[in-house]
């Protein structure tokens, strides 16, 4: 069953192969044999590749359906031990890698007996691994409308603009967002929250920005930024908090910061994981608390700089 849920979801059998770490013609069989229990085609050609045909999604709705009830049943089980067992799986966009791991920890301290299954992707990825029920939460800026998902809002995300450190606009007091006319900007790949925001952003104020400098993470886009090769606009949790130790400086523009929030997501239409539920309610009891000193969960500074020069 989980050899078809990969299949059908992917539509590919070499990259279900490839997911679950089966060599090609395994799945092949595997799959021959279902076909073959079942009395239906589950596959079609289409191409040179493959499609899936209706027997087939059907057959993965029903695995679904057994992959839930099955899950619902260890949670009963685990509820009878105190939740001294199970998994939390949660993934986060990639800025989040600079405290989701903090977040965590207090938690993992608290249920030791917990496995954490923590992935860090891009905001299409993350949705990817929601809607494929892989992870039971994600923490992003931009949840989607599909699937149905709960939203807490757990943290302020602004998104600066950032420059190398001596850079002159640093000095000045603000400029126009127009300012940007004709600059060089880096930008995080396709697929990244912080990419989208940025850009309607720029596009709702009349500035159609060139988006051809693209790097694949924040800690890429720092370095560009503080060799030169331009400016950029990431999220102020993914600098230090003195920019020039990373050879940063917060430059002071007119629609910046740009305020956004984190939020914690999780789908409507499925049933949480003792887990997953033990930790919202973690999350939700130290949220009061979490950026007071010695809490171990501190917020950077993100005051923009007001520079009396003009």
């Amino acid at each position: 069953m989980r050899t078809w849920e990969a299949v059908a979801r992917l539509g590919s059998i070499t990259a279900a192969a490839r997911e679950l770490h089966l060599a090609q013609p395994t799945v092949s069989s595997q799959v021959h044999e279902m076909q073959a229990a079942l009395g239906q085609a589950l596959l079609a050609p289409a191409g040179r590749g493959i499609r899936i045909t209706d027997s087939g999604t059907l057959l993965r709705e029903a695995v679904l359906d057994v992959f839930t009830r099955w899950q619902a049943l260890e949670e009963e089980l685990l509820a009878l031990q105190g939740l001294k067992r199970g998994t939390l799986r949660i993934a986060g966009v990639t800025t989040t890698e600079y405290f989701i791991a903090q977040w965590i920890s207090a938690f993992a301290r608290t249920h030791p007996g917990i496995d954490i299954e923590l992935a860090v992707h891009n905001r299409d990825a993350v949705v990817e691994l929601l809607r494929s029920e892989r992870v039971d939460l994600a923490l992003m800026m931009r949840p989607p409308s599909f699937p149905p998902l709960h939203t807490l809002p757990v943290l302020d995300n602004p998104l600066v603009l950032i420059g190398p450190a001596g850079h002159p606009w640093a000095q000045r007091r603000r400029l126009p967002l127009s300012a940007l006319k004709g600059q060089t900007l880096l930008w995080r790949e396709s697929g990244s929250g912080t990419r989208q925001v940025v850009l309607e952003h720029l596009r709702a104020n009349g500035l159609d920005p060139d988006e051809r400098l693209t790097l694949g993470s924040n800690e890429a886009i720092k370095h560009a930024v503080a060799a030169g090769l331009g400016l950029a606009v990431l999220s102020r949790h993914a600098l230090d908090a003195d920019p020039a130790q990373e050879g940063l400086a917060l430059l002071p523009m007119t629609g910046f910061p740009i305020l956004r929030l984190w939020q914690l997501v999780w789908r409507r239409d499925r049933r949480l994981p003792l887990a997953a539920s033990a930790w919202i309610e973690h999350l939700r009891s130290a949220l009061p608390t979490a950026f007071q000193a010695g809490s171990g969960l501190k917020a950077p500074t993100i005051a923009m700089p007001d520079n009396s020069a003009p």
